[in-house]
């Protein structure tokens, strides 16, 4: 029951930080030293991946109408702007397939400890202030989804692989900061983030339990899918309150966040671990 309700913390963290551009991997190794899950460390490490799997549903259940695109309502129509929107995120996972994903074990170990988290908060806190300040002077060029281009979707699929190589990035936080260089308002690059989101976490998701065998026990189980229900609850109240806090203000505040948490993250394991 303790690991239980350790699992709806957890699942609190991930539907606030998966979103936000905060990085979901600072937070949880910092959750993580206080209250730990006794679990082994292989279920841990799929925990933290599988857990996402709920934070992606909420954008599918949030964003459907613009995300399917097949209309069943008078007489079958497809929808072809979504047809084109989801190539264009095709394109803009490549660099994640060909370089993320076959040399993720190789990044984890490399880069995934306390030092790498928060000076990837740090900096990329760091890039929000620079960014949104020159955006002060500077009007968005694309201001709708469909006038994203090709090219425009795989560079900020370079930007999501910067995330996948360094934890404490946040996916979210890169891709971002990737459109709104590109001249994306903040409306439409946190949009195409979201849908972004969908293939790469999913497929992280599916390797992830998959490498795992699916031998986890009973108790495994309830701790994953309590986790997966909580991140969902959470992920629909933090995407909506994101998506109206951002047509009024900047991401700076976030910024600055990363940048305090990135400092703490650094005082607390040189000082007591």
């Amino acid at each position: 029951m303790i690991d239980i309700l350790k699992a709806v913390l957890f699942g609190i963290v991930q539907g606030i930080t998966e979103w936000l551009p905060i990085s979901s991997t600072g937070h949880m190794i910092l959750v993580n030293e206080f209250v730990a899950l006794n679990v082994t460390p292989e279920f841990w490490d799929a925990f933290l991946v599988v857990i996402q799997f709920g934070s992606i549903l909420a954008v599918v259940v949030l964003f459907w109408n613009k995300i399917f695109p097949f209309d069943f309502k008078k007489k079958p129509v497809i929808k072809k702007d979504i047809f084109t929107l989801w190539f264009k995120i095709a394109v803009a996972c490549i660099p994640a397939v060909v370089i993320g994903m076959p040399f993720d074990d190789i990044f984890s170990g490399l880069f995934y400890n306390y030092v790498c988290v928060a000076v990837a908060l740090i900096v990329f806190g760091v890039l929000f202030l620079v960014v949104e300040t020159r955006n002060k002077r500077v009007k968005p060029r694309v201001v709708e989804l469909s006038d994203i281009t090709y090219k425009m979707a795989f560079v900020i699929g370079i930007w999501q692989l910067i995330a996948a190589i360094f934890p404490g990035t946040s996916r979210s936080g890169a891709t971002i900061i990737g459109a709104l260089l590109l001249g994306i308002s903040r409306t439409v690059a946190a949009e195409f983030t979201f849908f972004l989101a969908i293939p790469v976490m999913f497929g992280a998701s599916l390797l992830k339990l998959l490498k795992a065998g699916l031998t986890f026990s009973a108790g495994e189980w309830s701790i994953l899918l309590v986790g997966m229900a909580v991140a969902f609850i959470v992920s629909i109240v933090v995407i909506r309150f994101l998506m109206g806090y951002i047509k009024k203000h900047d991401f700076r505040i976030f910024g600055w966040y990363r940048i305090i948490l990135g400092i703490v993250v650094l005082a607390y394991f040189i000082l007591f671990r």
